[in-house]
């Protein structure tokens, strides 16, 4: 699908160039000009949680005793915490705060002299999620939205010669059909919406005419850019000119676009007529002979726009200057992304703003350390999820080339029960109102490739009872979805609309609950992981192709896919038992395998447009307990506090990035639970040596995927060092991990069966299920549900309950390398639904018949110790387990020399 600059379909391959921006659009046109000034209100605000507006708030006089000395950007809020000590940790569950309501911030501020006799206006970058703004006690109105900019003009209430006095209130209750919040997105969602005034807040003095300050927070001044075909560039810039002079005004604007070297590319003077309280709007169009394209990561080549206003006499009334970029793209169904003419593979990652210690009150500073790390990974793209990120990421992603994807707050569900048909007239004229404000302000980003009007809104109508409806009514989120598509096309007609979806041709939901949204935008998302909810990882191939198949001519990207991981919880094999998606057992081995199978297909689909992780960052929210945390969604391929990279980060570096790197997976699993391990390294480079105490173990070369392994590597017992390392002139490029093997686990083992993270309670250190072929790994436990802990099954006579209830089931084998010599097998057996007898066979010699007797959830189940000795005489002990009258199953193996 590629449109032209006006919106229309074209057949055949259609660019589409923008006129980009970034950085401050009140920076100087000339240093010694005078321009409009901006007034940074930082420093000395008070501020107050409370439901009730606080008795003389808007009066100078008021008792400041209880107020709390803040400053802005800032949020009361404090959620999610980690329970390891990997790193230093912000949060901890005596500093969380949750609170969600209202809070008020007072300050007050002084006029500087040079702004006298000008229009002021108060600016605010974000307030979450509502606020109300009073100046010397005059209610200057309300914003509702908590991720936009928004203006006041406050020069009726400003006191020029004495102080001010600027009152706040925000708002960040969870909304309900009857809150104060009710019509404010979003209503639902898996993040924390932090309160507070966690942008910056400035005052922005102007001239009586000026360029427009009151078009939905954007900069009054919008571009946009076609390519002729003899190779020219022709810019066509929108400026809106606001009077508020008493009378009428003869004005010169003057725009131009000036290259990096300060050459004039491109100029243009029109006469205006201003009539007084009226906005004119001015449309010119710049044609620049040679443009040089913004062109990604590989040149984001930025020119300079500005616009001029000067009055009759040629004094300056006015100006806006903004970087912008020059570049055209396309989307295709088939070829994917282009940029410039030329396909673009897009790879990155979704990014929540929210980080530990801020919230949401973060700095240009963490933001830029963000992009950072992302662009080290080697991403190229990056998707500001789910709702309006601030001006500081945008500025970065134009200077360094990254494409992103902007999208509103519309998050699973688009209204309440059907009886509120009011209030969801308010949501849809919300979501109107918010994605009116993102266009406007983010218009000029050469960054900005799509506008998202939804995500995952099919999931509510999925489950009726998540949007409050009864369980056979069959809510559509089509009409909300049409408007919006329609909105992007009028305001915006040179991008393109999409949405991410969850839930279509999902084996998972029943196709005909699942509402079509796939083709209701211009291109389209998919939130898809499969290997963690549903599935197993390599389901995604086949479920990629059939949608593709389906449709044809619809542009589709992979918006979400990955898995949750802990830092501090480790397993042996990934593949020992179930992981827990909404639960504890969240190895980081498992959450690099998910990424592992998933990009390698991912990677083989030309005709996906982008594909993007979930998520950049482990992030705050409140309907998770999972893994090593409380209230973080685990899904980051970096921590919520930034001090770890995890091992799938370094999986992406590898396979994305092309600085030479070398990384040992798995090196915070140090206390090893097995003398032989396989030692997986994830590095770009051609060939990669391991070494194991100075020791090679070889050379693996041309790694697929990037990803080498060593499966049988032996640890001796105490500390060992691992080293990773280039050959030849990339030697230097390296990694070392050190793993301990304490003596107990010497020529022994310690096997949690069935269990892909071993029980941490057992009197003897237990390793997760490995060393087997076939069977199934089962749990007597009963499912929890829903980010619920499973109910445990009542076992009779075992001290490590969690060890005793997972188990492998069938027939299977277990193959251990040790030395020669006798040992003790000692096997934990628990009984099953029925009695059943089977055999247990060590190294060929006479079988072990084990009979159990039938258990149940009421009753309990009962446990036995099945104990026998064994000699090994070829370095390895075979275990197989044989059903007779039922399946076999063992709950824990100890192999210990006699």
């Amino acid at each position: 699908m590629f449109k032209s600059a006006c919106g229309a379909v074209l057949s055949g391959l259609c660019v589409i160039v923008l006129l980009g921006c970034s950085g401050n659009q009140t920076e100087h046109i000339a240093k010694d000009e005078p321009v409009r000034s901006v007034k940074l209100l930082a420093d000395n605000w008070q501020f107050m949680l409370s439901d009730t507006l606080p008795e003389g708030v808007l009066s100078p006089g008021v008792n400041a005793d209880d107020w709390q000395s803040v400053s802005v950007p800032h949020s009361w809020n404090r959620v999610g915490y980690y329970q390891n000590s990997d790193s230093d940790h912000l949060h901890t569950p005596d500093n969380i705060n949750t609170t969600m309501g209202a809070g008020y911030y007072r300050l007050s501020f002084t006029l500087d002299k040079a702004s006298a006799g000008l229009q002021h206006w108060l600016e605010f970058d974000a307030a979450s999620r509502t606020a109300e703004v009073w100046l010397n006690g005059v209610r200057l109105g309300e914003h509702r939205g908590g991720f936009n900019r928004f203006r006041f003009n406050a020069t009726a209430a400003i006191n020029e010669n004495q102080a001010n006095l600027l009152v706040v209130k925000v708002d960040n209750s969870k909304p309900t059909a009857t809150s104060t919040t009710f019509d404010t997105l979003p209503i639902a969602g898996d993040f924390f919406v932090h309160g507070g005034l966690y942008r910056p807040v400035r005052l922005v003095s102007t001239p009586d005419v000026h360029v427009a300050m009151d078009d939905f927070g954007g900069p009054g001044v919008y571009a946009t850019t076609t390519l002729t075909p003899a190779g020219t560039a022709e810019v066509n810039v929108n400026t809106l000119i606001s009077s508020l002079a008493e009378t009428p005004q003869q004005v010169l604007l003057t725009t131009r676009l000036v290259d990096a070297a300060g050459n004039v590319a491109a100029q243009q003077q029109i006469p205006l007529s201003l009539q007084p309280a009226k906005r004119t709007e001015q449309s010119i169009t710049l044609a620049i002979p040679s443009p040089h394209l913004w062109h990604g990561v590989s040149d984001p080549y930025l020119y300079k726009l500005e616009a001029v206003l000067t009055d009759s006499e040629g004094n300056w009334l006015d100006t806006v200057s903004q970087p912008y970029g020059l570049r055209t793209i396309g989307v295709d169904a088939d070829k994917g992304f282009i940029l410039n003419g030329k396909p673009l593979t897009l790879k990155g990652v979704a990014y929540h703003q929210d980080r530990e210690g801020r919230g949401w009150a973060v700095s240009p500073e963490d933001i830029a350390e963000d992009v950072k790390l992302l662009v080290d990974m080697g991403a190229n793209t990056i998707r500001l999820a789910h709702y309006p990120h601030g001006q500081p990421v945008h500025k970065l992603a134009n200077e360094q080339g990254i494409i992103l994807w902007d999208e509103i707050p519309l998050v699973s569900v688009w209204r309440y029960a059907e009886e509120y048909e009011a209030a969801n007239q308010a949501l849809l004229e919300n979501a109107q109102l918010q994605l009116t404000e993102m266009i406007k302000q983010n218009f000029n980003h050469p960054s900005v490739a799509v506008w998202g009007i939804a995500n995952e809104v099919d999931f509510g109508a999925v489950l009726p009872a998540f949007l409050g409806s009864p369980p056979d009514s069959e809510p559509d989120p089509t009409p909300v979805l049409t408007v919006l598509d329609k909105q992007v096309a009028e305001l915006d007609p040179s991008r393109y609309s999409t949405l991410a979806n969850c839930c279509e041709a999902n084996a998972r939901w029943p196709a005909d609950k699942v509402p079509k949204t796939t083709g209701l935008s211009q291109t389209t998302g998919l939130n898809r992981y499969y290997g963690w909810y549903y599935g197993k990882p390599q389901d995604l191939d086949e479920h990629l192709d059939t949608l593709h198949g389906l449709y044809p001519q619809q542009p589709i990207s992979v918006s979400e896919y990955g898995a949750g991981g802990a830092t501090s919880m480790h397993s042996d094999n990934v593949f020992g038992g179930p992981v827990a998606a909404t639960g504890r057992h969240q190895p980081e081995e498992y959450m690099s395998y998910v990424h592992e199978a998933n990009w390698a297909i991912l990677a083989s689909k030309p005709y996906l447009w982008a594909t993007w992780i979930w998520n950049a960052f482990d992030f705050a929210t409140t309907t998770r307990v999972e893994g090593d945390s409380i209230d973080i969604n685990t899904k980051g391929v970096i921590t919520y506090d930034r001090a770890i990279n995890k091992d799938s980060y370094y999986f992406y570096q590898a396979n994305w990035s092309d600085k030479p790197m070398v990384h040992i997976t798995s090196k915070r699993y140090v206390e090893r639970a097995y003398q032989v391990t396989a030692v997986k390294v994830y590095s770009n480079l051609t060939e990669v040596e391991l070494l194991v105490n100075g020791e090679s173990q070889g050379v693996q070369s041309n790694c697929i995927m990037a990803t080498c392994e060593w499966p049988d590597v032996r640890l001796t017992g105490g500390e060992n060092t691992i080293i990773a390392r280039g050959v030849g002139d990339r030697e230097g490029v390296s990694d070392t991990a050190n793993w301990r093997l304490n003596a107990p686990q010497v020529n022994a083992y310690h096997i949690d069966t069935g269990a892909i993270m071993a029980s941490d309670t057992a009197p003897a250190q237990y390793g997760s299920d490995a060393f087997f072929s076939g069977g199934s790994a089962k749990s007597l436990d009963k499912p929890g549900g829903w980010g619920r802990p499973p109910k445990p099954a009542d076992i009779k006579d075992v001290s490590d309950q969690p060890m005793a209830t997972t188990y492998r089931s069938g027939e299977f084998s277990y193959a251990l390398p040790l030395d020669e010599g006798k040992y003790k097998v000692s096997l934990l057996v628990v009984a099953q639904a029925q009695a059943a007898e089977f055999m247990v066979t060590a190294n060929n010699a006479k079988p072990v018949a084990i009979k159990t007797p039938a258990g149940s959830e009421d009753a309990g189940y009962a446990s036995q110790r099945v104990e026998f000795d064994v000699e090994v005489t070829n370095g390895r002990l075979q275990l197989a387990f044989t059903p007779g009258s039922g399946p076999a199953a063992v709950s824990a193996i100890s192999v210990t020399p006699l």
